[in-house]
C-alpha cells in the first residue's frame, strides 16, 4: 500500500449505496470539502436524499458514470452488486473502495485524527478497521486540539528561517530545536 491524501475538491467521487453507512459516508466527504460528489442510490432511506440533494440518482451507476468518476465508493450494497460496480470500475480506471470487502478494494479509507491541517492516519490495509479506529481513539486524546495552532506558529517559523536563506538540512535541525525547546515531542 502506498499512502496519500487526495484533495476531493479537485477529484470527481462517485459515492454508491442506500442507508445509514452510506449517508455517514456522504458526510464525512461533504465535511472534507468533496465538491464533484454524485451518489447513486436505488432505494436511499430519507437522511441520505436530505443529505445529497440534487446529487442523487436514483439508479445504479452504468460504466460510462462510473468512468466519469476519479474514485468510487461503494457501501452497504449485497456483495454481488458491489462486486460487479467493482469489476466496472477496474474496466475503466476508476479507483474503488467497496467497504468492509477487501478483496474489491483498490484502497483503503484510514483512521484519521485531524487537528487543522496537521493529520494523523492509521491503516491495517483492511484488515481489522476497528483496530484502526481504537487506534485513532487513543491519538485523539494525545493530539490535543493545540496541536492546529503549534503548526501554524511552525509553519510562519519555517517561513521566517527560508527567508532568511536557511538551506534544508539547516531547516530540519532549525525545526527538532523549536519542538525540542517547546516540549512538544
Amino acid at each position: 500500500m502506498f499512502p496519500i491524501n487526495l484533495d476531493l475538491a479537485r477529484l470527481s467521487v462517485a459515492l454508491v449505496g442506500n442507508g445509514r453507512a452510506t449517508l455517514n459516508r456522504l458526510r464525512q466527504l461533504d465535511g472534507d470539502g468533496a465538491k464533484y460528489v454524485t451518489v447513486y442510490a436505488e432505494d436511499p432511506i430519507a437522511e441520505l436524499v436530505d443529505q445529497a440533494g440534487d446529487r442523487l440518482h436514483r439508479y445504479l451507476p452504468n460504466s460510462a458514470d462510473v468512468n466519469a468518476a476519479a474514485i468510487m465508493f461503494i457501501v452497504d450494497l449485497p456483495v454481488d452488486k458491489a462486486a460487479e460496480l467493482a469489476a466496472t470500475a477496474k474496466a475503466v480506471g476508476t479507483i474503488a473502495n467497496v467497504e468492509d470487502v477487501k478483496e474489491y478494494c483498490d484502497f483503503f479509507s484510514p483512521a484519521r485524527v485531524q487537528r487543522g491541517d496537521l493529520m494523523i492516519t492509521v491503516s491495517t490495509n483492511g484488515h481489522s478497521p476497528r483496530l484502526a479506529g481504537r487506534i485513532r481513539r487513543a491519538l485523539e486524546n494525545w493530539l490535543v486540539p493545540s496541536w492546529d495552532k503549534r503548526l501554524r506558529e511552525l509553519s510562519d517559523q519555517r517561513e521566517k528561517w527560508k527567508a532568511d536563506g536557511a538551506d534544508m538540512q539547516k531547516l530540519l535541525k532549525m525545526t527538532d530545536e523549536y519542538i525540542d525547546r517547546r516540549g512538544w515531542l
